[in-house]
């Protein structure tokens, strides 16, 4: 979303009240008949939110709201490769370097975890509650590994 600040502000008094708006430090008055007051607050002042049909364009919230400005850029448009997916447009090969990297140490460490599952679930090792931990360690590493494979 492209916002970009604007140098004027319309404020009123109270409900009924002339519209104060001030466009690069000089004041301007407005009466406008459209408008959305909120409750009065504990000393009775409220604030009220306007919005002018008049021809000279005074914004109302200090910020424009452009949301289609980032689909007008060019670089859209085309794809960089025609051969290759428009998800992986931008996709650095560095990037894809190092998730492949943690990938196969999340693997890596599953297969440890896997390996101490194993040792400690045998009958002559009197160790209870091992052989779960490193299996419940062991399938946590691995679902990492599956989440980045599913990211890439």
């Amino acid at each position: 979303m492209l916002l970009r600040p604007v140098s004027s502000l319309c404020v009123q008094a109270k409900q009924g009240d002339n519209l104060i708006c001030s466009l690069k430090g000089s004041p301007v008055t407005s009466s406008s008949s459209s408008a959305l007051s909120f409750l009065p607050r504990k000393h009775g002042r409220a604030l009220g939110v306007y919005a002018s049909i008049e021809t000279n364009n005074h914004a109302l919230t200090g910020v424009v709201f452009q949301p289609f400005e980032e689909v007008k850029k060019e670089e859209l448009d085309i794809p960089v490769a025609p051969h290759l997916s428009l998800a992986r447009q931008k996709y650095a090969d560095a990037c894809e370097a190092a998730i492949n990297e943690q990938i196969n140490v999340e693997y890596n460490v599953s297969y440890v975890y896997h390996s101490l599952y194993a040792y400690f679930d045998r009958d002559n090792v009197a160790l209870k509650g091992f052989a779960k931990f490193f299996k419940e360690s062991s399938e946590e590493e691995r679902e990492h590994a599956e989440k980045l494979m599913e990211y890439q």
